[in-house]
């Protein structure tokens, strides 16, 4: 069996990953609160445990793996809007929650084995709150309940925080019924207007942190295996699954693994809206919002191609190249003499082992040029096989893409050499991205250039709705095409 190595915050270095039960792989990672369009950085963390979970699907069985992503559909901002917009908090959540679902299947994820709703676990929340107070680890004020932080000995080890240090930059409510500033909100009292269930507290609605809890427990048990999110999750939210989870449980760990995503930027700049570079993933899918038109699968190319615990800088010039890739591995597929469908199981062993190495996602993506090479030579050797393996590993990477499929319309002609064959296929799928952005820009001088330079060299340039085609004339000249790679 491949063996696979995590970096597991909690121990701060990379480990074999052995699962508590190998035929019962567990993993939860937080998910969305869900009052608005997910932005291009939500998608991080689909994208990335998406990842890990196909790895996992792959070498335990997908019928031993179960993935836990939640919704938190009681919240604050919730309420806000629904008070802003006069539309009911139901309404809102679910058309949220279509929205996220809608979204995250356009970049490539699966959808995880339960998507748990918290206002669907309230009294596993309340049980929960009920037995850390029993055990004197929180404590009932003013119609609220308290995790009381001190009494959990190992609060802090997962960000590394002592606790008499936190608390003087810590963005902790100051309120007199705290015991101690670090106590933190299990359960808070609503008003009329606001959404509320009885509890022994009154009536009221639960804190954030305390939600996980519930529901990881409920779906997975007490331990499992591996528990994700954003690094902007990891304090405090994480800490006080953590504390909260051992403490009613009366475990020592939460999860075994604990795994981080960094944050992403764009353009080099922390995403805002003041700087107008806040994109939603629909922005990117559809192009608006100032955004450039992209397709789902390039935006999870462009994800993967820088690793996981690295910052990440989205930029349309990585969108462009990106797309550029894509048009070229698909084209290569295109290309072949009868319809090729991607074998599931069949995945190249050296993107395996890539991704089995906390998910090298960048050196995975480097064997598929290695693939697409010979996939694109008309004369080597298990050409037919490298143009099936190619599409096995896109389809497991979660990049395959039907509508990059252009039927019969043939980009090359397969009397050129090789090596010419898998230029024009570059040069071609260029032009298309070239062309697809000025339709939006409206300027169409790089068109005209890179067409004006293909006719120089010798080829018909034919442009449809369905793609570009470059033909060579009898007085054809490759070598004119140098410097337009």
């Amino acid at each position: 069996m491949t063996e696979i190595k995590l970096y597991n915050t909690k121990s701060r270095k990379k480990e074999a990953f052995e699962p508590i039960r190998a035929e019962d792989v567990r993993m939860y990672v937080c998910g969305p609160t869900v009052y608005d369009r997910a932005h291009i950085g939500n998608a991080r963390p689909v994208i990335v445990f998406d990842m890990l979970y196909r790895l996992l699907r792959h070498v335990y069985g997908a019928e031993h793996v179960t993935y836990v992503r939640n919704f938190t559909d009681v919240d604050d901002k919730i309420n806000a809007k629904a008070a802003d917009t006069g539309r009911t908090i139901g309404e809102i959540t679910e058309e949220t929650i279509g929205w996220y679902l809608e979204d995250m299947a356009a970049v490539g994820a699966l959808e995880p084995n339960a998507m748990p709703r918290a206002t669907g676990y309230i009294a596993e929340m309340i049980a929960m709150i009920e037995a850390l107070i029993e055990k004197g680890h929180a404590y009932a004020a003013e119609g609220h309940a308290l995790f009381r932080v001190r009494s959990y000995e190992n609060y802090g080890a997962l960000s590394g925080r002592d606790v008499d240090d936190m608390i003087a930059g810590a963005r902790v409510e100051v309120a007199p019924y705290k015991e101690d500033p670090m106590d933190f909100v299990l359960w808070k009292p609503s008003s009329e207007d606001q959404p509320g269930w009885e509890s022994p507290w009154g009536r009221g609605r639960p804190g954030w942190h305390i939600e996980c809890s519930a529901m990881a427990k409920a779906l997975l048990g007490d331990t499992f295996d591996i528990h994700g999110g954003g690094l902007d999750l990891q304090f405090p939210h994480h800490e006080d699954e953590i504390a909260q989870s051992c403490c009613a449980n009366d475990t020592s760990e939460m999860a075994k693994v604990w795994m981080h995503n960094e944050m992403l930027q764009v353009e080099g700049k922390k995403m805002s809206k003041s700087l107008g570079n806040f994109f939603t993933v629909r922005d990117l899918l559809t192009g608006h919002g100032g955004a450039i038109a992209t397709e789902g699968n390039v935006i999870r190319y462009v994800f993967l191609s820088t690793h996981y615990r690295k910052p990440m800088d989205w930029t349309e010039e990585k969108a462009n190249a990106a797309d550029l890739k894509l048009l070229g591995f698909h084209g290569i597929i295109n290309r072949w003499n009868e319809p090729i469908v991607p074998q599931a199981k069949e995945v190249s062993p050296e993107i395996i082992a890539a991704l089995a190495n906390d998910l090298n996602t960048h050196l995975a993506l480097a064997h598929l040029d290695k693939v697409a090479k010979i996939a694109g030579d008309y004369q080597a050797l298990g050409q037919g096989e490298a143009v099936q393996q190619l599409a096995n590993d896109l389809d497991f990477l979660g990049l395959w893409n039907s509508k990059n499929l252009f039927g019969s319309s043939a980009w090359l002609d397969r009397s050129l050499p090789a090596a010419g064959q898998i230029e024009l296929e570059v040069l071609a799928g260029r032009l298309h991205v070239v062309r697809d952005r000025a339709m939006q820009t409206k300027d169409f001088s790089e068109v005209d250039r890179l067409k004006a330079a293909f006719v120089e060299a010798g080829l018909e340039v034919r442009m449809s709705k369905e793609g570009v085609e470059l033909v060579p004339s009898a007085g054809f000249d490759p070598a004119k095409l140098e410097g337009l790679l």
